[in-house]
């Protein structure tokens, strides 16, 4: 179905007009938010002519770990020497993050050019903000000469808006329960959606050891050039490095990453997929470059500030990555978490995923009410907390600034006391639950670029 226009009158911007403009039109255009389906958008696409955005096309969907997958391609290609042009979404604090070149954020200015562009080619057909900033990212990327274009799925993959284009290597990091009104409420629902970026004869790289059975058959309907963790290549932790193993090459002595190690090796084998030589040196140094704001990203503390670690972590699978990282690299730091995550996650599944392993070192829950549309209040997440039974303090807040505040003065205070028993004990401050907790915590500590 096509959806139409909305009947309200909008005054269209122009190139020259700010991004900000251009932003306020989009949220405004659409009926919803979200309109699954491909039709709008390729109608465009053709007419723009961003269909083949660059020489190759990696196409990046999954659960969790798109976005360190992502990062971990775009440097280990640039160290190789590629021009690339990197999708994804959403962005933590300002639009332009969801567009790189060469690894590098665009001026407003362009992205305005580009929606101008967009809007130029679609008439009167409607787009959601979501389809529209991805025909603009397309547009971007075919006005450079581009040897590969790394476009991340938004939500699902087959009727994604991303899933216009092609891909020569398509890659499903792992298959999680998520976006259930959207995608279903079973892995096998989940992974036939996600399977959708797969293209016939092409390569499908999937890092979940475990894949659904509907993404298996869908690779082979396809004939696809199917290579699984654990089966086609795999991986190694040492002490202090890591090895990749595949049929066809064998790295030792890695440099661990800072971001999931596991991605890691799935971006390494969708390299392998493409006909571009990258040497061992470009991957170890594309791995150690690798760094991705709001993924286990730790803010060092000042005079008035506690350690503080960010992570976008808004379901039970990445909660679970989650908390096996804090048991790992902080088994014995006590910590605050503030939470503040979207209505229509699963709240419960989440805070249960975090609490359960960790319920010796969580000191107190604080709550925060999240102010976009689809954002859960402070007090839902305290009822979904309820459900777990436990009695570790939680208190909720208006929002996320208050939430931080509140939690870092309980942390400051701890770690004097502890001072003055002598004791070396200072308590981490955990935030996790959405994009938009994390970007606004970002701002408010002065840590966005």
């Amino acid at each position: 179905m096509v959806s139409q226009p909305s009947s309200a009158s909008q005054t269209v911007p122009t190139s020259a007009s700010p991004l900000a403009t251009w932003l306020s039109y989009l949220e405004q255009i659409h009926s919803s938010e979200i309109d699954m389906g491909l039709e709008r958008t390729a109608k465009v696409a053709e007419q723009l002519a961003v269909l083949r955005p660059a020489r190759y096309v990696i196409t990046v969907g999954g659960t969790n770990g798109k976005g360190s997958t992502v990062t971990y391609l775009e440097q280990m290609l640039k160290a190789a020497g590629y021009r690339t042009g990197v999708y994804s979404s959403p962005h933590l604090y300002r639009y332009a993050e969801r567009v790189r070149i060469d690894g590098a954020l665009l001026d407003d200015s362009q992205h305005s050019e580009a929606f101008a562009a967009v809007q130029a080619a679609r008439a009167d057909t409607s787009l959601t903000y979501f389809e529209f900033g991805t025909l603009a990212a397309l547009w971007l990327f075919q006005q450079q000469a581009l040897d590969v274009v790394i476009l991340e799925v938004g939500l699902g993959g087959r009727l994604d808006a991303v899933n216009v284009v092609d891909a020569d290597v398509a890659v499903v990091t792992s298959i999680g329960i998520d976006h259930i009104g959207f995608l279903g409420d079973n892995r096998e629902s989940i992974g036939r959606e996600k399977a959708g970026i797969f293209r016939a004869g092409r390569a499908a790289i999937c890092g979940d050891p475990e894949p659904p059975i509907s993404l298996l058959k869908q690779a082979q309907d396809l004939n696809c050039d199917w290579r699984q963790v654990g089966k086609d290549f795999s991986y190694q932790q040492q002490s202090s490095s890591w090895h990749y193993h595949s049929q066809a090459i064998q790295l030792p002595q890695l440099p661990m990453p800072q971001l999931p190690l596991a991605n890691a090796a799935t971006a390494i084998a969708a390299l392998e997929a493409l006909p571009l030589a990258v040497s061992a040196q470009a991957i170890a140094q594309g791995l150690s470059h690798a760094r991705l704001a709001g993924r286990l990203q730790l803010l060092a503390a000042t005079e008035n500030r506690p350690d503080c670690l960010l992570d976008v972590a808004h379901n039970p699978h990445a909660a679970t990555f989650l908390a096996d990282y804090l048991k790992q690299y902080y088994p014995q730091r006590r910590f605050y978490a503030v939470v503040g995550m979207l209505a229509d996650k699963d709240i419960e599944g989440t805070l249960a995923a975090l609490h359960k392993p960790l319920a010796a070192q969580l000191q107190q829950w604080f709550f925060a009410s999240l102010s976009q549309p689809r954002g859960a209040s402070a007090a839902q997440l305290q009822s979904a907390y309820q459900q777990l039974a436990s009695d570790t303090p939680a208190t909720i807040h208006d929002g996320v600034e208050q939430a931080l505040t509140t939690a870092q003065q309980l942390a400051l205070r701890d770690a004097t006391r502890a001072a003055e028993r002598g004791e070396h004990d200072k308590p981490l401050v955990l935030v996790f639950g959405s994009f938009y907790t994390v970007g606004q915590v970002l701002a408010q500590q002065g840590a966005v670029d």
